[in-house]
């Protein structure tokens, strides 16, 4: 396929283009990773190097965002999901990660980016990353979880076999700061509630867990310093469903009053018109006859039947 980044980057031309060698195959894997390059830019006597992840979707770049984001990274204007270090920005935009090192560029020079990058799919953030809880989360701990390998990697004490990944689970993972220390939230996303609550029964199964069901969604802290902790976290966590209901709109056609309105108007304008043409065809017929014009066309036919 065609170079992800373009020849020209705001001031700056591309001098170089290579593939990235990634790390952790397995879980870029699991996310979806379709393809990695590296470009170096130049203008003048500024460098800087960047880099592009091409995923299969936007919950797979969400998942490889927290998971690549530095630990002191701060909030962007560069957009939702952007962060920025002393010398560095990462953003991530719908199936795509990207990362600059050495250069901080300008939300101009991203909005142009944005029209270039090949394959592009914009699908919406998945709604489960907006259940985590923001009082006392700990900064750029958050993970999204989409396989077991994530789930080894971020939640090694919740075995895949509970999580049930076949049956379409994903998981917002987050680490929350206690009087007594640090916990972590895992929140089980699951196709219905039926199936949720069947998973309940596993995760309640684990030693030492606390978890809770709302709706299609499972909340899970292992071993908590303090349960009453956990439970006051725990409650934070609320499903809230959000029902679309497509009603149709009533017009002016769907009004019986302006509908029989409309049939006596369409009435009385057909009774003009006879009443126009009637009189138009016979005043002309009154003027030829008047000017000597009748001949035998117009003549009356009679047929005398009562003389017989």
């Amino acid at each position: 396929m065609a170079s992800v980044w373009p020849d020209t980057f705001g001031a700056f031309h591309r001098t170089a283009d290579q593939p990235v060698q990634v790390s952790d195959r397995p879980l870029w894997d699991e996310y979806g990773l379709q393809v990695a390059e590296q470009a170096q830019y130049e203008s003048g006597s500024q460098k800087f190097t960047a880099t592009a992840y091409q995923l299969q979707d936007s919950t797979g770049a969400l998942g490889a965002f927290d998971w690549q984001r530095p630990v002191n990274a701060k909030a962007s204007a560069l957009g939702k999901l952007a962060v920025e270090t002393a010398d560095s920005s990462m953003l991530a935009h719908g199936n795509y990660l990207l990362y600059f090192q050495g250069y901080k560029p300008t939300v101009g020079d991203i909005d142009a980016l944005y029209q270039t990058l090949p394959r592009l799919d914009q699908s919406p953030l998945p709604a489960l990353s907006s259940y985590l809880p923001e009082n006392q989360l700990v900064a750029n701990s958050e993970r999204y979880v989409t396989g077991p390998v994530g789930l080894d990697k971020f939640a090694p004490g919740i075995p895949p076999s509970t999580a049930a990944f076949h049956v379409g689970a994903e998981v917002q993972l987050g680490a929350f700061q206690t009087p007594k220390g640090q916990m972590k939230l895992a929140i089980f996303s699951y196709p219905t509630p039926q199936i949720a609550r069947e998973r309940l029964v596993d995760f309640q199964r684990i030693s030492g867990a606390v978890a809770k069901r709302t709706g299609p969604l499972v909340a899970v802290i292992l071993a908590p310093a303090s349960p009453d902790d956990a439970e006051r976290l725990l409650a934070q966590v609320k499903y809230e469903p959000n029902i679309t209901w497509d009603e149709r709109v009533p017009t002016r056609r769907d009004n019986i009053g302006d509908l029989v309105i409309n049939a006596f108007e369409l009435i009385g304008i057909l009774l003009a018109f006879c009443v126009v043409a009637g009189l138009s065809y016979g005043g002309v017929r009154s003027l030829r006859r008047r000017a000597g014009a009748a001949g035998d066309a117009e003549a009356m036919i009679t047929l005398h039947l009562m003389d017989r």
